[in-house]
């Protein structure tokens, strides 16, 4: 399975295991196995970096096992084919999001136009609220 032009997951990496899904279908989800379970071992993957496993494993979040794979579970459509179909996709995309790289948030501070406008709100409506109340006669 070809990810990018950097990655390509060979077969061993990936098991799929079927089981009966839920939902509408008839007769057909009582005798069909049409869910898919897809694993990856992605901790042992020799074709996925370091830092792209770090960042998948967080990605990942409950689908990542103790083990270091990841377990993709698709019943949506009635057929197994199309189901497999998915699970394959839905990685593919998790992997290619775990290579982008995300620019680190730098700390700024308000201006001080913002800060002095804020300030001045707060005062505002401060002031509106005091002459809220009885009136002395």
């Amino acid at each position: 399975m070809r990810v990018n032009d950097q990655i390509e997951i060979a077969d061993w990496e990936l098991t799929e295991s079927f089981a009966r899904a839920s939902g509408p279908g008839g007769q057909n989800v009582n005798k069909v196995s049409t869910a898919v379970e897809l694993r990856f071992e992605a901790a042992r993957s020799p074709n996925l970096p370091d830092p792209v496993k770090t960042r998948l494993r967080r990605l990942a979040g409950q689908r990542w096992t103790k083990d270091g794979a990841i377990v993709i579970f698709v019943q949506e459509t009635r057929s197994q084919a199309r189901n497999r179909e998915i699970a394959r996709d839905r990685l593919a995309a998790l992997i290619l999001s775990a290579t982008v790289v995300q620019k680190r948030r730098r700390a700024t501070k308000p201006t001080y136009g913002s800060v002095k406008r804020r300030l001045a709100g707060k005062k505002a409506r401060g002031e509106v609220k005091a002459l809220r109340g009885k009136v002395d006669e």
